[in-house]
């Protein structure tokens, strides 16, 4: 004589949906979480109105895109488009050097110098001085870059205060805003000034975490302030310095739009055309509207091709990355 037996928890009853026992344990939680849910719902819809749904637009790279017939009637092209990356357009290459070298630029100086402001904030003793410093760094984040550039213009132009400073002194004077052999070392500078002092808040938080008890037991070992550092300090930070790495590698080629556009007729387009400013001269000016279409689709691939490796890489070190495999 056989038994029958009940069903375990969270399987399906009486040949149910396999889904059907997990879809009840959420319903607890869903009228748990309604007013969250509420709240999430306009970021998501704002998310997918100005994030997700203009991706459809990139169909404009296979064609001969004209603004006043739209993209429902305006022909296809295929590939041609995309004859100036494949094809070598001086223009497009110009602007493809320029930008490859602003990005190993900051990559090399400007994306330490948050570690090593964090490294320098943490050792203060003084909470009050730590504090007064932190609000000196952070301020330049919060200015646009029309007000960076124009204050820059105002220092370092040729009628700026240096330059009338070694006027008055007859030192002569020094041509840096309109010098094209300068144009990167003063990006470099302004991106420095304006977001170093904000890019050391998330290294601070992760220094705010490390055992204190760390640094006793290795001061009592004999650890000298430098190895500390170096065993203590910097291990702790390794996790969150590859995740950035590797968020900034997906972005390498986007090297600030509004902050080289607005200094652009200052040194010319030899030593100042990027990627970005590219798409904007040759589409809304140029009026190329499938070339820079193309050239914005190309970047973006290439930018996740670039996540994609760089975490693989994270992984084969034993580090998580940005997410798990």
């Amino acid at each position: 004589m056989t038994t029958l037996q009940e069903p375990a928890a969270g399987t399906a009853e009486k040949g149910g949906p396999p889904g059907k026992g997990r879809l009840r344990s959420l319903r607890p939680r869903h009228r748990r979480d309604t007013a969250l849910f509420w709240f999430v719902v306009p970021g998501l819809v704002a998310v997918l109105l100005f994030h997700y749904v203009p991706l459809l637009g990139n169909v404009i790279a296979f064609q001969d895109y004209q603004p006043y017939i739209g993209i429902m009637h305006s022909p296809w092209s295929g590939l041609a488009n995309f004859d100036v990356i494949f094809n070598g357009d001086q223009l497009f290459l110009r602007a493809l050097v320029n930008t490859l070298e602003l990005t190993l630029i900051q990559v090399v100086f400007v994306f330490p110098v948050p570690i090593v402001l964090a490294l320098a904030l943490n050792s203060l003793v003084s909470e009050r001085v730590k504090k007064w410093v932190q609000n000196v760094l952070y301020l330049p984040h919060f200015l646009s870059w029309v007000v960076i550039v124009a204050l820059f213009q105002q220092m370092l132009g040729n009628t700026g205060m240096v330059n009338l400073f070694l006027q008055s002194h007859d030192m002569g004077t020094w041509n840096i805003i309109g010098n094209p052999d300068f144009f990167k070392t003063l990006l470099t500078s302004q991106v420095i000034w304006k977001d170093a002092g904000w890019g050391t808040i998330l290294f601070l938080a992760a220094l705010s975490r490390v055992d204190r008890d760390l640094y006793e037991a290795s001061a009592m070992d004999g650890a000298s302030r430098w190895k500390q550092t170096w065993h203590v300090t910097l291990p702790a930070l390794r996790g969150l310095v590859i995740l950035l790495l590797i968020l900034r590698l997906g972005d390498a080629l986007s090297v600030g739009f509004e902050q080289i556009l607005l200094q652009q007729t200052a040194v010319g387009l030899d030593s100042s055309e990027v990627l970005d400013t590219y798409v904007f001269n040759n589409g809304i000016v140029g009026g190329q509207w499938g070339v820079a279409a193309a050239v914005g689709l190309v970047k973006g691939v290439v930018g996740v091709l670039l996540v994609l490796g760089a975490n693989k890489v994270a992984h084969l070190f034993g580090e998580e990355g940005v997410y798990r495999s």
